[in-house]
């Protein structure tokens, strides 16, 4: 990490934690932005890093087409983006933040990261036009948006091949993910982490103080790192905590090229806690949310595999009542891709 401005990161900051409308841009300089991208920005890159992995998984691509960095601010979720899938998938990126500062220091770091990918940027009055046919990404915006502006963004989004969006895993910002997901739903395929495409089970009455979030793992790397010390310790940040919430959605109908999720399928979402012999989680399914109690002694090698957090967070469980008997991944380990990049 080079030298870093720890106070212009501060004031930045403050305004992240505010959660309400943001008149005006964050940044003032191009510093800002190479100091929230080094910092901040690198901390949402390893969220998409987790929920890209959980797409990866399941061994799902975006159609063929440009990608467009909505708000792209450092342009970190466009890059997570593109080096998860690869060059070769996208035909362009296309970028839009409000601020002109934040789209030029995206565009010079887009090109130095990906040379002879055409990138460009987005005005305000071409976004109708560029979403047609793309993948769009959006990433952490909704706390920061009007209701207009969020009703704006739908429209846009609407009108997308694919989409991948990444918030703050809040209970307010999961279920503003949520309002958007019921939104689209009835027009595009629901990828992940949904394993329906139905009414999402958390609006169901006596689930409203339980959201759909997920936890990302930084490096380790960062654990020994007196910058990163230092980081945490001014902002304020436990390194060790990175939750989100993530929707992954795709044009209806959905390419036949991509297998579908497997029958009877879970998610276990937040993270389970563990007790000595058991442990308990919550999990998303078709059929509904509900709290499981998972005995150590069944299907032992991956209640380990789940402890050390190997696993994901897709399963078959057969339980009676809340009561696990039986659990296994619902993509076999061996056919599952760790790299959204792999052919």
């Amino acid at each position: 990490m080079n030298a870093v401005d720890w106070q212009a990161l501060e004031r930045m900051r403050a305004v992240f934690l505010e959660g309400t409308p943001v008149r005006g841009s964050y940044w003032r300089s191009e510093s800002d932005l190479a100091n929230y991208d080094a910092t901040l920005g690198e901390r949402i890159g390893w969220k998409w890093d987790a929920a890209l992995t959980e797409v990866a998984r399941l061994g799902w691509k975006p159609p063929p087409g440009s990608l467009l960095d909505f708000g792209c601010g450092s342009g970190v979720a466009g890059r997570r983006v593109m080096s998860a899938f690869g060059t070769s998938s996208f035909t362009e990126l296309r970028l839009h933040d409000k601020s002109p500062l934040a789209e030029v220091f995206a565009t010079e770091r887009a090109r130095s990261d990906f040379p002879g990918l055409p990138v460009r940027t987005i005005a305000a009055t071409e976004l109708a036009e560029a979403v047609e046919g793309a993948t769009l990404v959006v990433s952490h915006v909704l706390s920061e948006m009007t209701e207009a502006a969020r009703a704006r963004l739908l429209s846009l989004a609407e009108r997308a091949a694919a989409i991948l969006w990444v918030e703050p895993g809040t209970h307010a910002d999961s279920h503003a993910l949520i309002s958007m997901r019921e939104a689209l739903r009835g027009q595009f395929g629901l990828i992940a982490p949904c394993t329906h495409g139905e009414r999402c089970g958390l609006l169901a009455p006596g689930n409203e103080r339980h959201w759909c979030h997920f936890f990302g793992r930084p490096p380790w790397e960062i654990f020994t790192d007196p910058d990163w010390a230092e980081f945490a310790a001014r902002m304020g940040v436990d390194l060790r905590s990175l939750p989100f919430s993530y929707l992954v959605l795709e044009r209806q109908p959905i390419r036949s090229s991509y297998s579908c999720l497997p029958s009877r399928c879970c998610r276990v979402i937040g993270e389970p806690r563990f007790y000595k012999g058991y442990a308990r989680l919550f999990s998303c399914a078709a059929d509904g949310v509900a709290e499981l109690t998972w005995p150590k002694r069944e299907a032992g090698d991956l209640f380990k595999a789940v402890k050390d957090g190997s696993a994901g967070s897709l399963f078959r469980f057969e339980h009676t009542g809340d009561r696990i008997k039986g659990a296994e991944r619902a993509v076999p380990e061996e056919s599952q891709r760790g790299d959204a990049s792999a052919p």
